[in-house]
């Protein structure tokens, strides 16, 4: 299988018909006769510009023949300087890349030992044929070809390309049977021959197997595990919410007792129903943009958990039950949907031996160890200290922040000093969760994900995405600052940031002193903002949940950037999400920042839909003659009249009232022992499904706890709101709509209310109301 990797020429005279022109062409025409491409060039350029080539090309053939090159005082001459520049390049990237200089007159004498030992080779000109000289370079650039692939991808490679027929799975046969049907060629010409050839079965010894990790997915396994500083490293093909459950079913058991984020992805609530364990919550702080922050320290803390044991009646029985046994496992979110991190050394210090097993859902945070910016602020990577006692496991999704496709993750495992991980044990539960048939694929993905990563590449790419991240806000800083006293949007981060580069961990700290993350009390060098985690604040609500006269909704601003060719992560009431991942570009934000300007040209215009959302005025007409900013008017009064930034608030923070286990009330759905309430009855009922509304997509309720009539009020709100402006529905998973005598109705699935008397149900609800009462106040 051929790849593209050409050799690139810099050389002032390369188009030149002087001598050294016509010697470094006939270089060039000697490669090209082996079968490589050239590249020529005539200058250095931009710097930066031609160090991105290392990532296309197999080689650098650099002239050192510059009238520049001598200088006569100490210093180094302007062309050894321009040399050095785009070496250091080079290398910040690549370690490997070949890396040639030649010339006619000047040699390795004229050249400064720290440029020296870059080098693969020195060529003097008219020496040997161009012919000999062509054939050494292509030895060393095919040498570094050769060693790019990782252990799986290599394998999945030869087995692709050598021709051999198949008679197992998939059906389609390395893609023959889409040859057979017309819409099945559009599936081949868009998908191509490779994806469909290396789409194959387990069943192929030669590339070994992902589910008992043999062969070359296991010394890919083991490859990545060693680039990520990990003892362990297991590929999932079924992304995170797989591999956060294979954790959860490798270590914890029914009835035992769990210390969970309450922000955690639905994942780890589906792992506790599934594995009937008892669950206790660590509430993390909110402001009222919506945006979620951390727990605080002090709830780690273990006599402030063992307190949540004894107020929770089902943890305390477990506890009872199995005296002195410890919480099973410690899930929290890190970093949070809007960018927060822990420092994940505090919390080992405190928790290490309090609770068997620390997971951390890092599904947002694969890139955290490549870069020092991040130091402590990840589970596992280089130079952190090992546990003791506890098992520490981390869960990545390589394919949000890393190069790993749809799906792709990964679990990384840190052995204790006192406990090694049972492969055995732990590859039953990965065996339960994984499918028989993996789309290789994605393994492979996994594998050169992991590959991209390794020093000093992973550390260049994230250093890149923090710059463009920088560069972007303070893009919309300076935007600001030239509307002066007029609106535009904010990027919410602190109040100063770095002039230049990328800044320090510090720059990003969550201080208690600072305003601007509305979180309040916050313990020193505990948390810190992502800045590659972006989070676009538009006008209306202040931090402290004030309402502005005149409002910007997040959902209009985002519905423009969509029919603008602009797509965001997600939206919440006055803010949307960006993310700078390493594949973003500058053209991609810069776009972004030029659409931004648009609406608020449009806004301030006040044009009608029909006109900037035609897309959107075809779908739902009623709106198609409004002006922009009379519809952001409408629903930001809609907002501010409900006060729904301090229900938002409210519904998250308030108690959620466990009536069963998670497991006992899935159980009774299952039975269809539920009653279908609507959500004006809801006060007091217990939930049998997870409820969970968008945005932020953070689990409100799940089966087995009560509503409150704060959560009530919220989708009483949400049922006005839909109804009144369709086209921006608040979407909340866990409702039933029917439409009933041409009524919409919103319903939930209740535990049907005799069926919970037996397991103290009555006693607790006694006490709900007045506590509720309190709340709402």
């Amino acid at each position: 299988m051929k790849f593209r990797f050409p050799i690139l020429i810099i050389d002032e005279d390369f188009r030149s018909e002087n001598t050294s022109g016509l010697g470094i062409r006939a270089l060039a025409e000697a490669i090209e006769g082996e079968g490589a491409e050239v590249i020529g060039a005539t200058s250095y350029g931009d710097l930066s510009q031609f160090a991105q080539q290392q990532s296309r090309a197999s080689a650098f053939i650099l002239s050192i023949d510059d009238e520049e090159l001598v200088s006569d005082s100490e210093d180094d001459g302007p062309a050894i300087v321009k040399l050095r520049s785009f070496i250091q390049e080079i290398r910040f990237k690549n370690n490997d890349i070949p890396i040639f200089l030649y010339g006619e007159t000047r040699t390795s004498s004229h050249i400064p030992n720290d440029i020296l030992r870059e080098l693969h080779g020195f060529i003097h000109m008219f020496e040997d044929t161009p012919e000999f000289v062509a054939r050494h370079i292509l030895r060393e650039a095919r040498s570094y070809t050769d060693s790019l692939a990782p252990p799986f991808f290599r394998a999945l490679l030869e087995y692709a390309g050598d021709g051999s027929y198949s008679w197992h799975c998939p059906g389609h046969s390395g893609g023959v049977a889409f040859l057979k049907s017309p819409v099945g060629q559009m599936f081949h010409q868009f998908f191509g021959e490779n994806m469909l050839r290396a789409d194959v079965c387990n069943a192929v010894e030669e590339l070994g197997q992902l589910l008992d990790h043999t062969g070359p997915i296991a010394a890919s396994e083991r490859n990545a595990a060693r680039i990520f500083s990990a003892d362990h490293c297991f590929f999932v093909t079924n992304g995170t919410s797989t591999s956060n459950k294979m954790v959860w079913h490798s270590t914890v058991a029914s009835g035992d007792i769990v210390v969970v984020d309450r922000n955690c992805h639905k994942s780890i609530l589906h792992a506790i129903i599934m594995t009937g364990a008892v669950p206790v919550f660590l509430t993390p702080k909110r402001n009222h943009l919506g945006l979620i922050g951390p727990i605080p320290l002090e709830e780690f803390h273990p006599d402030n958990i063992q307190k949540k044991i004894q107020a929770n009646s089902f943890a305390r029985q477990a506890q009872e039950a199995h005296p002195g046994r410890k919480p099973r496992i410690l899930t929290i979110t890190q970093s949070t949907y809007d960018g927060i991190v822990y420092n994940v050394e505090m919390l080992k210090e405190l928790l290490d031996g309090q609770i068997d097993t620390l997971h951390f859902d890092e599904a947002w945070l694969p890139h955290a160890t490549f870069h020092e910016f991040y130091r402590n602020m990840h589970a596992i990577g280089r130079d952190q200290p090992t546990c003791e006692d506890s098992m520490i496991f981390a869960t990545h999704s390589t394919h949000k922040l890393l190069a790993g496709i749809s799906q792709a993750s990964q679990i990384l495992v840190k052995e204790s000093k006192k406990h090694k991980l049972d492969r055995h044990i732990f590859n039953e539960a990965y065996l339960m969760h994984t499918s028989t048939s993996p789309q290789y694929a994605i393994i492979a993905s996994c594998d050169v994900a992991a590959a991209m990563m390794e020093p000093p590449g992973g550390t260049a790419l994230v250093e890149e995405s923090i710059l463009e991240a920088m560069n972007f806000r303070r893009a919309m800083r300076k935007v600001d600052a030239e509307w002066g006293d007029d609106w535009w949007f904010q990027v919410w981060g602190p109040d100063a940031i770095p002039e230049n580069e990328i800044g320090t961990q510090e720059d990003w700290m969550l201080k208690a002193e600072d305003d601007w993350h509305g979180f309040g009390k916050i313990a020193p060098g505990f948390n810190m903002l992502d800045p590659i985690k972006a989070t676009v604040v538009t006008p209306g609500l202040t931090i402290q949940g004030k309402f502005a006269e005149t409002g910007i909704p997040a959902s209009i601003v985002t519905r423009y950037l969509a029919e603008h060719g602009v797509i965001v992560e997600k939206a919440g009431l006055y803010s949307f999400f960006i993310m700078f991942t390493i594949g973003i570009t500058k053209g991609r934000w810069n776009t972004l920042v030029s659409a931004l300007q648009q609406f608020k040209d449009d806004y301030d215009r006040d044009l009608p839909v029909w006109k900037i959302l035609p897309e959107f005025a075809q779908q739902y007409p009623q709106y198609e003659g409004i002006g922009l900013k009379k519809l952001c008017q409408t629903i930001h009064n809609t907002y501010k009249e409900n006060d729904i930034a301090r229900v938002t608030t409210e519904m998250y923070l308030s108690d959620m009232d466990p009536a069963m286990k998670p497991s006992d009330a899935y159980d009774m759905m299952t039975h269809r022992e539920i009653d279908r309430v609507e959500i004006d009855d809801l006060v007091g009922r217990v939930t049998a499904v997870l409820l969970t509304p968008y945005p932020p997509g953070i689990p409100l309720l799940i089966p087995g706890e009560c509503f409150n009539r704060t959560i009530v009020e919220y989708l009483q709100f949400a049922r006005r709101f839909n109804e009144k402006f369709p086209g921006f529905d608040t979407d909340i998973h866990g409702l039933v709509e029917e439409t009933v005598d041409g009524v919409r109705k919103y319903y939930v699935d209740c535990i049907r209310m005799p069926s919970i008397q037996p397991r103290a149900y009555q006693s607790e609800s006694k006490e709900l109301e007045p506590r509720l009462d309190t709340i709402h106040a």
